[in-house]
């Protein structure tokens, strides 16, 4: 077999092969005494029918199939020969596919990159430390009441904070337009539900009572045609009800799953959540900025086909979250691109670190995570039991653990400089990341 290889970018190499006649007629001759074992041809015994019926009649389909098994076999062949990683299939374009003749024929395909992660020293890193103040247990109480409002109607002139039922008729230039009309829809005042103006409008409005509004849409509203035009609404109020917050007592625990211990124990569930959730943020911000760090220090080339196959993965999650009668493969490629690129090239490097620095996952860090998690379950025994028994969530763990590993690999060597700060800034959320060259 004779192989020789032409680089035409940074990652997609040009392979051309040649297969001596002899291997492939060989194979042909294999495929063809198989067929005649098993052969049912009218006239003749089975195993009995003569080999120039059995060529006339199979060889085609025996050549064919020979072909394409000799060319996944060589391209094998090859590339370990050559010690090429190929980070996708090849698309194979023959150049002499002739009976009698050598086989020729050209790979084209992408290797994986070749790199060493470097320059962890300058990685910068802002680790940031806080604690749950008991101010920040009653807001979050206050939160989760304010979740849970009921509205009671009343007998008064609307404010703002109260929830209306009204009916509404919307024009423009005299004319009702599409979406411009509801009956008996809930409106919460200084929602920012409707457009500016609408909500505005209608405080001080009693039951009973039709109004005339005139708000304008934004310049940036998505409806074009309705864009910065000014609408004359018809509001009819049907009904005023006041917000009502629901008091600290058993009934309200219940609806979190505390049924015993009172207002302290419903406090010291509520803690519980808020340091778990203050853990995972801090430990979500450290990773985005570890991970930003080793794509800036460690820039490289995502092979398209890896990049390609992201892709598709990411259609499939869009319509998995969002629903609604599309394909995946109707969503433009060019959504998910650059966020592809970013994952694989990511992949790649914390891949490449776990091999540098001979990482594996720690046992005793797996069974901390598993506990972390079934932690938030009413009865983690059982979440724990279930897990150990299940390989494929269990190597989903193993695979955060590692990569947290990497991260404190990261951490060893970066310039880490320690922040303390309030829980409300702990938990805020991080802005995205940015995307990969």
């Amino acid at each position: 077999m004779q192989v020789s290889v032409e680089s035409t970018s940074a990652l997609e190499r040009r392979m051309t092969i040649g297969v001596p006649a002899e291997r492939i007629e060989t194979e042909v001759d294999k495929r063809l005494q198989q067929t005649a074992r098993r052969a049912k041809i009218p006239g003749f015994r089975p195993g009995k029918v003569p080999m120039s019926v059995i060529r006339q009649r199979y060889e085609a389909s025996a050549r064919q199939e020979a072909l394409g098994d000799i060319i996944q076999a060589t391209f094998y062949e090859a590339v370990v020969e050559q010690k090429l990683n190929p980070a996708g299939a090849p698309a194979v374009e023959p150049k002499v596919f002739e009976k009698g003749k050598d086989l020729e024929y050209v790979a084209t395909f992408e290797v994986f990159p070749e790199f060493t992660v470097s320059g962890l020293e300058d990685i910068a890193i802002e680790r940031l430390s806080a604690d749950v103040a008991d101010s920040d247990v009653d807001n979050m109480l206050e939160i989760l009441r304010k979740q849970n409002t009921r509205f009671e109607k009343v007998d008064r002139a609307a404010a703002e904070g109260d929830q209306l039922n009204i009916d509404f008729v919307g024009k423009i230039d005299g004319e009702a337009f599409a979406g411009g009309s509801a009956t008996g829809t809930s409106l919460v005042l200084g929602s920012g539900r409707m457009i500016p103006g609408f909500e505005d409008a209608l405080v001080g409005a009693s039951a009973g009572e039709e109004r005339v509004i005139n708000p304008t849409f934004p310049e940036d509203y998505q409806n074009l045609d309705l864009a910065g035009k000014t609408a004359e609404f018809t509001v009819t109020v049907n009904e005023v009800a006041e917000p009502k917050l629901p008091e600290l007592n058993e009934d309200f625990f219940k609806l979190f799953g505390v049924n015993e211990s009172g207002e302290e124990g419903f406090r010291t569930e509520v803690r519980k959540n808020m340091d778990r959730e203050l853990r995972q943020a801090i430990k979500s911000k450290v990773k985005t900025q570890v991970m930003d760090g080793l794509l800036a220090a460690n820039p490289i080339e995502a092979p398209k086909a890896l990049v390609d196959n992201e892709v598709n993965r990411l259609r499939v999650q869009a319509v998995q979250q969002f629903g609604g009668n599309i394909k995946p493969d109707q969503l433009p490629a060019e959504l998910f691109t650059e966020q592809a690129k970013r994952r694989v090239a990511l992949g790649l490097i914390v891949a490449e670190v776990v091999k540098q620095f001979e990482l594996k996952p720690d046992d005793a860090r797996v069974r901390e995570l598993i506990e972390e998690m079934a932690s938030a379950y009413q009865e983690p025994e059982q979440v724990v039991a279930w897990y150990l028994k299940n390989d494929e969530q269990m190597n989903e763990v193993r695979s955060v653990v590692l990569e947290e590993q990497v991260v404190d690999t990261v951490l060893q060597k970066a310039k880490v400089t320690d922040k303390s700060v309030s829980y409300e800034e702990a938990v805020k959320p991080a802005e995205a990341p940015a995307a990969a060259a």
